[in-house]
């Protein structure tokens, strides 16, 4: 029963994004934008259902259930960055992407004011592919751990069969099957969810029992701030509103504002997206708190990211287990599909250097790209929650700053640019090394380098101006 109904759930999702071929045309502007004509309710959906991945059914609850309430500020910083950079930034690089007629993120930051710069494309390509096939590497790893739990197959099965069933739909229908499938797949996840705390809650005793309980966790584990930071909780949460903000560097997350039919569709975008993600956000916080009641630490050899998973076959009947464990892997998919369609973008129209590979070549590129990311699933060693914090900051370092600057009317020069990119990049690993991530995410440094190299380079004379010519509205 519990079998039957996740493969029933999964056949729903393949089902929808395979429909999709039949809408689509056989042109890469469909493959890869959706011919740019995508409803609002439909773009707000499928931003937060690739947002809200395996990250956080697997990841934050594992993170809340292992440090506790201290979690909520990361999605608080993390919701108001969002909000900023939705008010400033998201119209425009929709009117820029129709204004220069890219079909990629990377193509509209090199492109953005109307000139043609290949070196900076190619840099974005590669920073592009190299951490969005590590992202969608975590979001197969955290599919694959929900199976693990849920069938006791290798860890393996389930990246294998989150690729397949990716690939399938990716390819019969490119960007709009994964649209698609990301608002079916959003319905389902916040069902999952609600269903997950209401049964966790009412295990615990009630509200009351559940929130009395908590207070006897550990002295630090509902504590309001997290202790030991080592640069006061001002600069944390700052860290974690640039974590938000950093949403304008994730191309498989700013693609799909790009797919909107019009530019003025953002303000409806923009209540739907915050609507279902704020919910979200707090349904998972306290699914992660549940779960630290129902599933006590003992020897510490209990994975965290598994609380999910376990919850799920200890409390629920077979058939809405695998409701739940469909809303968790659907949640894999939802993300792990856009990241392969955004490298493939990268590979096919950012490193292909003036030439503008064809539909089918395209479509080739996304098996050769799901492959890749399979790889790193089955073999990398870091968990999903590190992965995804990894590649979120390095794109964000990458790239916000540079479309920040651009959105204010900025010109740096196409290596200006370049060494932004590189800088910010570089910065991120270096404050891992010096173990300061814990009290300030390092996506904020990160940033911050990007815009200290865009002055000191104004101040060394690189080519920098004010932009009179035509900016997006």
């Amino acid at each position: 029963m519990m079998i039957g109904s996740f493969l029933f759930f999964l056949a729903i999702f393949v089902a929808i994004g395979v429909a999709s071929a039949f809408v689509k045309t056989n042109n890469t502007g469909d493959y890869l934008l959706a011919g740019s004509n995508v409803p609002p309710w439909l773009v707000s959906l499928s931003a937060v259902a690739t947002l809200n991945s395996g990250y956080m059914f697997i990841g934050l609850i594992g993170a809340t259930y292992a440090v506790g309430i201290q979690t909520a500020w990361f999605l608080a910083g993390w919701v108001v960055g969002d909000l900023m950079a939705s008010l400033f930034i998201h119209k425009r690089l929709r009117t820029t992407t129709e204004a220069r007629e890219v079909l990629s993120y990377g193509g509209a930051l090199s492109n953005w004011h109307g000139k043609e710069q290949p070196y900076l494309r190619a840099v974005i390509g590669f920073i592009t592919l190299t951490f969005l096939g590590v992202y969608a590497a975590a979001q197969l790893s955290a599919g694959s751990k929900a199976l693990h739990v849920l069938f006791e197959w290798d860890y393996s099965m389930g990246a294998i069969i989150g690729a397949v069933i990716v690939l399938a739909y990716c390819f019969a229908g490119g960007i709009r099957a994964s649209i698609w499938t990301d608002a079916a797949q959003s319905f389902v996840m916040i069902i999952a969810m609600s269903l997950m705390l209401y049964m966790t809650v009412n295990a615990s005793g009630g509200f009351d029992g559940f929130w009395g309980r908590l207070q006897n966790v550990s002295p630090d584990y509902m504590a309001i701030f997290p202790p030991d930071l080592k640069f006061g909780i001002a600069l944390f949460l700052a860290s974690w509103v640039f974590a938000g903000l950093g949403v304008i560097g994730q191309p498989h997350i700013m693609v799909r504002f790009m797919t909107m039919a019009s530019p003025k569709d953002m303000t409806r975008v923009r209540i739907y997206y915050y609507s279902w993600y704020s919910a979200f956000c707090v349904l998972s916080v306290l699914v992660g708190l549940a779960a630290r009641l129902l599933i006590p630490i003992d020897d510490g050899s209990f994975d965290a990211e598994l609380a999910l998973p376990t919850l799920a076959t200890e409390l629920l009947p077979p058939v809405l287990v695998g409701l739940v464990m469909a809303g968790l892997f659907a949640a894999t998919m939802s993300t792990a599909d856009s990241q392969i369609l955004s490298c493939t973008a990268a590979v096919t129209r950012d490193l292909s250097f003036g030439r503008k590979p064809g539909y089918w070549t395209t479509k080739l590129a996304t098996v050769g790209i799901t492959a890749l990311a399979l790889l790193i699933a089955l073999f990398a060693s870091e968990n999903v929650f590190n992965l995804v914090l990894i590649a979120w900051s390095a794109l964000g370092a990458a790239f916000g700053p540079l479309l920040i600057l651009y959105c204010l009317g900025q010109k740096p020069n196409q290596w200006l640019a370049i060494v932004m990119i590189m800088g910010g990049v570089a910065v991120i690993p270096l404050w891992r090394y010096l173990g300061y991530t814990d009290s300030i995410y390092e996506i904020m440094p990160g940033m911050l380098a990007g815009f200290v190299i865009f002055l000191l380079g104004k101040m060394l004379g690189f080519k920098v101006k004010h932009s009179h010519e035509e900016k997006p509205k």
